[in-house]
């Protein structure tokens, strides 16, 4: 095959119209409940968000179209929380037929395999681990949800310039190609990314960390069949001994990361015949392919002290920044929209105090220090910074090819899963995620867990009460009217609306004795378990859990 080297044609990312605010005819200043900036992952989901339950909100962003101009992957790897988000949102269906599902990961040492893992093994959920598409694709499926929805003001070209805290909310400055506008927001979320305008302006320490590692991504297509897996090598043969991942994406596009030495030249490694020397060692001297998109990064960290500054409150990026390794940055993400949406419902339509947002922060925050432990004990591991590191990486993929027990000392990157939340005092028990399971009303009817919560577009909680007796189920109509709960009992014969008795949910939610309510968020959190519950606990409960009024 010759050394030139070709690039696929470009993704055609669609734009939309900027139209102008009506903000620019008026010399008033317009205040809206909740203005987002930034229309990435984050930022899209959490309009979504809103917008399926029936609140309005204006999303901001300084571009018309969505990704990045050059059409680069990002961010490729969706896990199954946010696929569940995504499927009480409406746009699951477009990610799975669109991207590639996989659960099936092998790692090598050179030639070897020394440890492979199946996700399936302990999923429950509708959704699969993992589905692997690139971000654009995401952004763009949520716009075009935001659209169909109707409840969101999306500005294209309207570049936040300024933001000032105000007592009650805060003040933006925007401009647009149709000149500048002030608004004020009662509550202000910032999804602008890593390198936040308003984090800065406002002066807000991010504790930033950069890693010397340095990697290379090539987005190729090629016409080696290869299996439908994630493939890492901790010291490929073909990359001088250093790390590579490989993963396959939607339109035929393979996503393979090389890691480089860390004084390179960034310059130097990007360019078309230097990565197609290395992909050439990789897949051999006939393989024919073609180039989409290439580019070097490094790694980056950095963690907010609270990701709550009165009414402004730090989603995604914006908040904290982790190496990608196992996917814990875009979907952690669109996980902080989720946390946030349901809260910033209640708080808008006067059911809930302002302290519920502060939740927000409580459980995000411990999030994101978690996916900081993990994905930076991953770095060490693909990047020993001592002779001493790389002794104990030799040893552990050495015992790996032999011990099981070895396996699971070998840290290619931990996948990304959904976190659990600490104790606190809205939640003294913690919470905990409840998967998207199949479930069957007794008619025989199908329907799920995300179903369940979805059903009303509300921001209700969803009690899972188990085989109750008729009397205890007469609770439920002494329940104050304006409580957002939906009470729906497992088995028995009470007059509740009613689920065949599933040992999975069971097990799942831990087994729950006869009587007992299972309390579950509207982000498909488990909040708590009441034994013995009865109007007046159930009450209580709701009540502190959402920070009623």
């Amino acid at each position: 095959m010759s050394d030139t080297y070709t690039f696929a044609p470009a993704y055609e990312l669609p734009h939309w119209p900027f139209v102008p605010p009506p903000e620019l005819e008026s010399a008033k200043t317009v205040r809206h409940p909740i203005v987002i900036v930034g229309a990435g992952p984050a930022g899209l989901t959490l309009a979504c968000d809103l917008a399926s339950r029936g609140v309005r909100c204006v999303l901001l962003d300084e571009d018309d179209t969505v990704g990045v101009r050059g059409a680069s992957s990002r961010g490729i790897c969706y896990a199954q929380k946010s696929l569940e988000i995504f499927a009480r949102l409406g746009i699951y269906e477009r990610v799975a037929d669109k991207g590639i599902t996989w659960s099936f990961g092998r790692t090598f040492s050179g030639e070897r395999e020394v440890y492979s893992f199946n996700l399936k093994t302990d999923s429950l959920s509708r959704q699969p681990p993992f589905i692997n598409l690139q971000q654009f694709y995401v952004e763009w499926f949520l716009v075009d949800r935001i659209v169909e929805l109707g409840l969101t003001d999306l500005r294209w070209k309207n570049k936040v310039t300024q933001v000032a805290h105000l007592d009650d909310g805060a003040r933006l400055e925007v401009e647009t190609p149709a000149g500048r506008y002030a608004i004020e927001a009662d509550h202000l979320i910032d999804a602008t990314g890593a390198n936040s305008p308003i984090r800065t302006q406002l002066g807000i320490e991010t504790h930033s960390s950069r890693s010397t590692d340095r990697w290379c991504i090539s987005d190729v297509r090629f016409k080696k069949p290869l299996p439908v897996e994630r493939w890492t090598w901790v010291d490929a043969p073909f990359n001088e001994g250093r790390g590579v991942w490989q993963h396959l994406m939607a339109d035929g596009v393979w996503r393979i990361d090389y890691q480089m030495p860390e004084d390179c030249d960034t310059d130097h490694i990007s360019r078309p015949e230097v990565a197609g020397a290395r992909l050439r060692e990789q897949l051999g001297p006939d393989v024919e392919f073609e180039f989409v998109w290439i580019g070097p990064y490094g790694y980056r960290d950095h963690l907010l002290d609270n990701f709550r500054h009165g009414r402004i409150l730090f989603i995604g990026d914006a908040a904290h920044v982790v190496s990608p390794f196992g996917a814990r940055g875009g979907n952690t993400g669109i996980q902080d929209a989720a946390n946030l949406a349901w809260k910033l419902a209640l708080v808008t339509q006067g059911a809930a105090r302002d302290a519920l947002l502060q939740s927000y922060h409580d459980e995000r925050r411990p999030a994101a220090e978690e996916n900081l432990r993990v994905t930076s004990r991953s770095a060490r591991f693909l990047a020993p910074r001592s002779s001493a590191e790389h002794t104990m990486r030799r040893a552990v993929v050495d015992l790996a090819a032999r011990f099981p027990f070895a396996r699971a000392m070998v840290n290619t990157g931990r996948m990304s899963v959904a976190n659990a939340y600490p104790g606190a005092p809205h939640l003294p028990d913690g919470a905990c995620t409840v998967q998207n399971l199949a479930l069957a009303w007794r008619s025989g009817r199908a329907t799920s867990v995300a179903e369940l919560l979805g059903e009303g577009g509300g921001s209700s909680c969803l009690g899972l009460w188990f085989a109750p007796t008729r009397a205890q189920a007469a609770a439920a109509f002494d329940l104050p009217p304006e409580l957002p709960l939906r009470l729906v009992a497992v088995g028995g014969d009470s007059p509740l609306p009613t689920l065949q008795h599933d040992d999975t949910l069971a097990g799942h939610l831990g087994n729950p004795s006869a009587g007992s309510l299972v309390l579950v968020r509207p982000d498909a959190y488990r909040a708590a378990c009441l034994a013995q519950p009865d109007a007046s606990c159930i009450t209580q409960l709701l009540r502190a859990t959402l920070s009623l009024r």
